[in-house]
């Protein structure tokens, strides 16, 4: 049985934001737990040239809306790129999981050959649609989600890997 493109995509980035969504709670509870001020943890980063945790949610959440967007066919979403606490945090992953359930495998399915051209700094990078969700949606994704992961667990957080990987 082969794997479609849908399920390569929109499965994994909602299973993921729930599980990254879970990690959130536990971070949130953890602050409230050692009193220490949540936003020590939303502004956390685990170098200096590092994004803080805020931003490596907000570039996950850009990620996977991106990647279903740009496999259907569709305009990406903008979000604001404001959340400063957990709550919203929280409210930025709901919302792109709602957008992403939002997806037939019919709109994904058969965007393996789609040209995907993305506007970055240095000039646009063209993909065909494996291309792009295989080796640069996917990867930064997890990049990004792990980072996150990392931040809270370095700064205490109770987090392992079951709770990165979820529920099977």
């Amino acid at each position: 049985m082969s794997l479609s493109m849908y399920q390569a995509s929109v499965p994994v980035f909602l299973r993921n934001l729930k599980n990254l969504s879970a990690i959130l709670d536990k971070g949130l509870a953890n602050a409230e737990a050692r009193k220490i001020d949540p936003t020590v943890f939303v502004n956390a980063r685990l170098a200096p040239d590092m994004h803080a945790l805020a931003r490596q949610i907000q570039i996950a959440t850009d990620t996977a809306k991106g990647c279903g967007a740009r496999l259907a066919g569709i305009e990406v979403p903008s979000y604001e790129d404001t959340e400063t606490t957990f709550p919203e945090l929280q409210a930025r992953i709901a919302k792109t999981m709602a957008f992403l359930q939002g997806f037939t495998a019919a709109q994904i399915d058969g965007s393996e050959d789609r040209a995907i051209t993305l506007k970055m700094r240095a000039g646009d990078v063209n993909f065909t649609g494996q291309n792009y969700l295989l080796n640069f949606a996917l990867p930064n994704f997890f990049f990004h989600y792990t980072t996150a992961y990392a931040i809270l667990r370095h700064n205490g957080v109770d987090v392992g890997k079951m709770d990165y990987i979820g529920g099977m």
